[in-house]
């Protein structure tokens, strides 16, 4: 007969036991990764921060570089080596491309690609194996639901991840090949999903996917998942992480525009070169000039809007008065910030295979030029938004100071000694300094801290 141990223990399979998930890449691995987090927890796991004694370790991997491929090796090998008696599982992006690779790392005992990542745990066994398990199964293109586990959320500001895959086929990227094509999530799954986050204090929620603004589910586009999401209780803003420039409906601005809606003044559009024969190189959707003309116009209709960008720099048949073009386009437009990235060759992508690469050096010099652009923007907007008062969503205390997002992106600082954790407060923006804002709490009340 069993026991009830015995039993507890066929339930909890991680009763007793350890677990760490370490992350890299794009915010939908941040979610996923949270996802997992509640697996784990309702699996009976402790989790722990990675670096600290586990018994079983998950690194979510990434591939859009080759620095992140490197990356994604030197973890798993770091885990390895401080928890040699550990299970360790890699998922992810390169799990699905570079698993060839991954099979090489001694200790490793499994590999997980993105069909079956948030499946991991099934694959999980309690000794370590000989030699990694590959589990590397074709990416099935049908509309998907996600488990949605118990538990509270392990953020104040979480990922909902609502679609995944792309179509675009950009010559430069890995991602359409990693992730497969376009999907999206089921429409009443990802709602039960943010309505149990925002049962768990959760104030702001932020859609990621790869390619968000094509979702539809049975006829429901991105601003009907928008509006659904902001008629929750207890969600009080709404951000999309990124968006196609080709994508974005004219009733997102609209709902930006509107102070009866959560949908927060933010939006971050890749752009990736101001150089419109660059761009055909890359086979992106759009030209130069009807980027500007609709990053113009949201900065028109969308009061305090910050507007970031994705830029690439080092394109096989970039030239310098390319560079210039992109340079040009980042300081003459209300692009507020770039992320700015350096081109590295993806085996399998259209432009692995064009003439004309770039040097190294030239790579490096350009995107540090660029950054520099980023750099003096986002100074600038920070220093614009001075003697406004903006909603700040404080997240976390550190040494006596409050720190969190305003509804724009401003990293902000508030000194107070009020408890003031997941809550809403109005803040008067006070000095601009490198890496955020700070200011002092412009009333008394606020909305509701947890």
């Amino acid at each position: 007969m069993e026991t009830m141990e015995n039993m507890l223990d066929q339930n909890e399979p991680g009763r007793g036991k350890r677990a760490s998930i370490y992350t890299l890449g794009c915010s939908l691995n941040q979610s996923e990764s949270n996802l997992l987090v509640n697996t784990l927890r309702n699996a009976g796991y402790e989790i722990v921060p990675f670096g600290q004694p586990a018994d079983l370790g998950i690194i979510n991997t990434c591939t859009v570089t080759g620095r992140a491929d490197a990356k994604s090796r030197h973890m798993v090998r770091s885990f390895i080596r401080k928890n040699p008696h550990a299970f360790t599982a890699v998922i992810g992006c390169y799990s699905q491309m570079g698993h060839k690779q991954l099979m090489e790392i001694e200790g490793l005992d499994l590999i997980v690609g993105n069909q079956e990542k948030l499946n991991v745990l099934a694959y999980v066994g309690k000794e370590k194996n000989p030699e990694p398990l590959l589990v590397r199964d074709r990416i099935e293109r049908k509309d998907f639901t996600i488990g949605v586990n118990a538990g509270e959320s392990p953020v104040t500001r979480p990922n909902l991840k609502i679609q995944e895959g792309c179509d675009f086929m950009c010559s430069f990227c890995i991602v359409s090949f990693a992730r497969g094509r376009a999907r999206s999530r089921s429409f009443d799954n990802l709602i039960a999903e943010a309505e149990r986050l925002a049962g768990s204090g959760a104030r702001e929620i932020v859609l990621t996917g790869v390619n968000v603004g094509v979702y539809n589910h049975e006829g429901r586009d991105i601003t009907a998942v928008l509006d659904a999401l902001d008629a929750i209780p207890g969600i009080d803003r709404l951000r999309v992480s990124s968006l196609e420039p080709s994508t974005i409906p004219e009733t997102m601005l609209e709902r930006m525009a509107d102070p009866a809606h959560g949908l927060l003044p933010y939006l971050h559009i890749p752009v990736q070169s101001g150089s419109d024969r660059v761009l055909t190189l890359m086979k992106r959707h759009y030209t130069r000039a009807e980027y500007l003309a609709f990053v113009e116009r949201a900065a028109r209709e969308v009061p305090d809007l910050c507007l970031g960008a994705d830029v690439l720099v080092g394109m096989p048949g970039e030239t310098e008065e390319d560079f210039d073009a992109t340079c040009d386009l980042l300081r003459n437009s209300p692009i507020t910030y770039a992320h700015v990235f350096t081109y590295s060759d993806r085996p399998g992508t259209a432009s692995s295979r064009y003439a004309d690469k770039v040097d190294t050096g030239t790579i490096n010099r350009r995107g540090a030029v660029a950054r520099g652009i980023s750099k003096e923007k986002r100074q600038a907007f920070r220093e614009s938004q001075l003697g406004s008062v903006q909603s700040v969503l404080l997240e976390y205390e550190n040494d006596g100071v409050w720190l969190g997002y305003t509804g724009n992106y401003l990293w902000t600082a508030v000194r107070s000694k009020e408890g003031y954790r997941n809550a809403i407060v109005p803040v008067r923006l006070e000095e601009a300094h490198e890496d955020c804002v700070t200011g002092s709490i412009h009333e008394t009340q606020y909305a509701g801290a947890i």
